[in-house]
């Protein structure tokens, strides 16, 4: 059985691939309890006694008000160790799965949506810090796959807890009653997450290279969110009450960082739309 080291291990979408994939593979989990990786040299030292066939180096401090606040610490985790570990699975000649980001566009010229060789330029520290990993793993490795994610979105099952996304952040709304704004000048991808569990095996045979790994939606996240409540059986007039437009964030500079997946679904990997992601959330959750 393949053996896959996979950092991040308790995070959302590493829990869920395995928890999809657990008799598939034999996973190996790699969190910061075990390694710490402010450390580069220590994860370098760690990795090189680990036994794997291929990493999938989920890990990650995705925090943006954290990356401006310590930007050098956050490098360090960021760019720094997921070099160090890309250099050891190109010493050792295994594969190095490296799970980037849509923010590498967020300030990107040209219009959305981005292919995989356009320009990339972020404005904040994240994306700028993903995107020094992602250029080094491209020119340095042989073996690699390069997955750069939209924001991707579900919901909670056993031993898996969903990040905040616009599907656990509209029911929030929904729940508590209390009207939310949603951003008018912002538009992105946003992706079922089980689309990247359930296809992993296709995934990690893919011919190495980078990938954008997203749905492809039109919509504002404003109209994002109103579809998202409506769906969920919100009348209109509550939907008006309590999805509000949030029209001063990003006025001034507005902002579109999709994704084209073109690439990926041409390879075989099945992607859709935002609408057709979420009417396949809902069912699978008994929500529709």
């Amino acid at each position: 059985m393949e053996r896959i080291l996979v950092t991040g291990a308790r995070g959302y979408l590493a829990s869920l691939a395995q928890l999809y994939n657990a008799g598939r593979y034999e996973f190996a989990r790699v969190s910061h309890t075990d390694v710490d990786f402010r450390d580069p040299a220590g994860v370098e030292r760690f990795f090189r006694e680990k036994d794997f066939d291929v990493c999938l180096h989920m890990a990650a401090d995705a925090t943006t008000a954290h990356c401006e606040q310590d930007p050098e610490g956050t490098h360090r985790v960021n760019t720094e160790s997921a070099i160090a570990i890309a250099r050891v699975c190109r010493e050792r000649g295994k594969r190095v799965v490296f799970i980037s980001t849509e923010q590498c566009f967020n300030a990107s010229p040209g219009a959305a949506p981005f292919a995989e060789d356009d320009e990339q330029a972020s404005t904040t520290r994240y994306g700028q810090q993903k995107m020094e990993a992602d250029a080094w793993i491209r020119e340095h490795v042989d073996d690699y796959l390069i997955l750069r994610f939209s924001w991707m979105f579900g919901l909670a099952l056993p031993g898996v807890r969903p990040s905040p996304n616009i599907l656990t952040n509209v029911i929030s709304v929904l729940r508590s009653g209390e009207p939310a704004a949603f951003r008018v000048h912002e538009r992105r991808n946003m992706t079922y997450a089980q689309r990247f569990a359930g296809q992993l095996p296709q995934i990690l045979a893919l011919p190495s290279g980078a990938y954008h790994f997203a749905s492809q939606n039109g919509r504002t996240t404003y109209e994002t969110a109103r579809l998202v409540a409506e769906r969920l059986g919100c009348p209109e007039t509550e939907v008006d009450r309590l999805i509000l437009p949030d029209e001063v964030t990003y006025a001034d500079a507005p902002r579109d960082f999709r994704l084209a997946s073109d690439k990926i679904r041409a390879a075989g990997i099945e992607l859709g739309t935002f609408e057709e992601d979420l009417d396949l959330c809902l069912r699978d959750f008994g929500l529709a």
